[in-house]
């Protein structure tokens, strides 16, 4: 097998990408190639042939190609490119390219397979009957959870950063679901890690598609009707407080359960009584996510769930004292039991 870049064929035939793979991220569609921005958005496609070209257009990401299930390249950065996968058996084969970090700053693009010559790309792949959506941080993102040593600089906690391998995705796949990891690090219900950015919170940002363009709204294709929602929001919350910020303890953790509240209320009313909505339990937060589960209980919600993230037997080995790839592997052998036992109808 081998691989290698090549220009993007700007004089191929007009297709619409979404025609030709799968995809359950929040990606907005202009026919010719699709835009994203949250990490772990993936494609899966299938071709026939000795080889198949990846075609993307981004600057800032990086990016895993699966073949038949097998990571065969990984793409840092990868540029305005075709990157190929050749000298592959002859015969049919799936194809999976994923994003591995989350680049919230940058707007990301993928104009779908190309197959080698003498090949073809065939039907899409159907989706899966199972979806599940996980809202968070940089816990859910998968920040920094790649082997490594020392401490990370920016450039190293995106190399580092694999939201393939985070426990969102490992849980999804165990339980045969299509997921979307919206995590945005740093960011909180109403405070973000340090005080940064006091008029944003990951509320701002949760309707979007494309992070960076102000007032952008995703267009759910209808298509997207996840049976759990799965909410890790708090970490950055309750983070230290620093000097100059006007949050006292009992106002933060007053707004916090009021917005969660609300938060859950809007999950709700979007998409409906048939979907479970976990709210996680973590660190500082704990207490708190418990109360806001009690009273969505007490108010006639008994879809609302609490679980807590356990820390025991982690090693927080990943990036600034985030969870390790070993770790979101603990993590998603505590949560995939915990969902499947939900009122899913699965």
């Amino acid at each position: 097998m081998t691989s290698g870049r090549g220009g993007l064929r700007r004089s191929a035939p007009v297709r619409r990408v979404l025609g030709q793979v799968h995809t359950a991220g929040r990606v907005k569609d202009c026919g010719e190639t699709v835009e994203f921005s949250w990490p772990g958005v993936y494609f899966e496609g299938r071709f026939r042939g000795t080889g198949v070209g990846v075609v993307l257009d981004c600057a800032a990401a990086d990016y895993d190609v699966q073949v038949d299930g097998a990571t065969v390249a990984t793409l840092v950065t990868p540029g305005d490119t075709t990157y190929w996968i050749t000298g592959l058996r002859d015969g049919e084969h799936a194809v999976r390219v994923v994003k591995r970090n989350d680049t919230p700053g940058e707007t990301s693009a993928f104009g779908g397979f190309v197959a080698a010559p003498g090949g073809a790309v065939l039907g899409r792949p159907a989706p899966r009957d199972r979806q599940i959506e996980f809202i968070g941080d940089s816990i859910t993102v998968g920040y920094g959870n790649m082997p490594h040593t020392g401490a990370c600089d920016p450039e190293q906690v995106k190399r580092n950063t694999n939201s393939d391998v985070s426990h969102g995705a490992l849980t999804a796949r165990r339980l045969g679901a299509d997921y979307q990891l919206n995590g945005f690090s740093g960011f909180g219900m109403v405070r973000n890690v340090s005080g940064i950015c006091p008029d944003l919170t990951y509320r701002t940002y949760y309707d979007r598609a494309l992070l960076d363009v102000d007032g952008d709204v995703w267009q759910n294709p209808g298509t997207w009707r996840p049976h759990i929602v799965v909410v890790n929001l708090g970490s950055n919350d309750f983070s230290d407080l620093t000097p100059g910020e006007s949050w006292t303890p009992d106002g933060l953790a007053l707004a916090y359960r009021t917005a969660y509240d609300g938060f859950l209320r809007t999950l709700r009313t979007r998409y409906g009584p048939g979907t479970s909505l976990v709210a996680v339990g973590f660190d500082r937060n704990a207490a708190h996510v418990r109360q806001v589960v009690d009273a969505r209980n007490d108010a006639g919600d008994s879809g609302v769930h609490y679980w807590s993230l356990d820390l025991s037997g982690l090693d927080l080995l990943g990036c600034d004292g985030h969870t390790s790839a070993r770790d979101d592997r603990l993590i998603a052998d505590r949560l995939a039991p915990f969902l499947s036992g939900l009122p899913t109808g699965w």
